[in-house]
């Protein structure tokens, strides 16, 4: 694996074959890329909260001779890092052509789809899915801030595919109703993007003890939830703008949907069937003239 992808991308990458303990040092390390890895491994280790015998079989995991090597491709990057401007806004000013914001934005969201599409594992992702189609197990889905609204637009399209979807509200006082009827198998699909919310990580923690499974979705970065989930899939959604971009988030969401589908005709076909008698019934939509 070594050479062929960003350490970034390595350590997101090998998440699925982890142990815990590495998955929580792969974390910290995301989490304060590239600093973290940059000093002992005994300062590493000590800030991860693990042994330093963990650091080592992590880094071999990801192809490195040892913690040496590990550091010393770091080190390459930091320097490459460097060479160009520290500033999102200026690296972003300085490294496209002065063309229209719509011909500029777009090249950041191309590029982030091909490398999310990149990275995402491919079994990872049909295990999650193959979870969410799963009909003995009831399905909730959970966003933050901003990343509510993909949980939202999840649960809707979902409902459709199968029964047993619910949208865990934004507001936290509807969250012990919604973790008590949570039972062992369930599954949690939780989207949490930087900056990182307290609240859904405490959700998550509750969910795992209630015995659901969590799917998570979230940034290259990862969320501090990603040490609780079965499932992470991470994305990019780096823009020049003020605000990080979810467009490949909602493409993966979508793709999700279409391989629950995929998975859950047989079931989902006569569902989607009814609603259209039951939306032609009650007149919802406008006819065409």
């Amino acid at each position: 694996m070594t050479g062929t992808l960003p350490l970034e991308d390595q350590i997101t990458a090998a998440l699925p074959g982890m142990t815990r303990a590495e998955r929580q040092l792969a974390t910290h390390i995301l989490r304060h890329y590239p600093v973290a890895a940059l000093g002992s491994i005994t300062a590493l280790a000590k800030a991860a909260g693990v042994s330093t015998p963990t650091v080592v079989r992590l880094v071999q995991k990801l192809g490195y001779k040892g913690y040496p090597d590990f550091q010393h491709a770091l080190r390459g990057e930091v320097e490459a890092m460097l060479v160009s401007p520290l500033a999102k806004h200026d690296r972003w000013a300085g490294g496209v052509p002065d063309t229209h914001i719509l011909n500029r934005f777009a090249d950041a969201v191309v590029a982030n789809l091909q490398a999310t599409l990149h990275q995402i594992d491919h079994a990872e992702f049909d295990a999650a899915a193959a979870l969410l189609a799963d009909r003995n197990r009831r399905v909730f889905a959970l966003g933050g801030r901003i990343t509510h609204a993909m949980a939202d637009y999840f649960v809707t399209l979902m409902k459709v595919v199968r029964a047993d979807v619910t949208l865990m509200s934004d507001m936290s006082n509807t969250w012990p109703p919604a973790l008590l009827d949570m039972a062992q198998g369930d599954v949690l699909l939780v989207f949490d993007i930087r900056r990182y919310e307290n609240s859904v990580l405490q959700v998550v923690e509750m969910a795992v003890e209630q015995g659901a499974e969590v799917i998570l979705i979230t940034d290259r970065w990862l969320s501090p939830a990603a040490v609780h989930a079965r499932h992470t899939m991470s994305c990019h959604i780096e823009a020049p703008s003020a605000w990080d971009s979810t467009v490949s988030v909602l493409v993966l969401v979508e793709t999700l949907l279409a391989a629950v589908q995929g998975l859950t005709w047989d079931v989902t076909e006569g569902r989607m069937k009814r609603l259209e008698d039951l939306y032609a019934r009650s007149r919802f939509f406008r006819r065409h003239r």
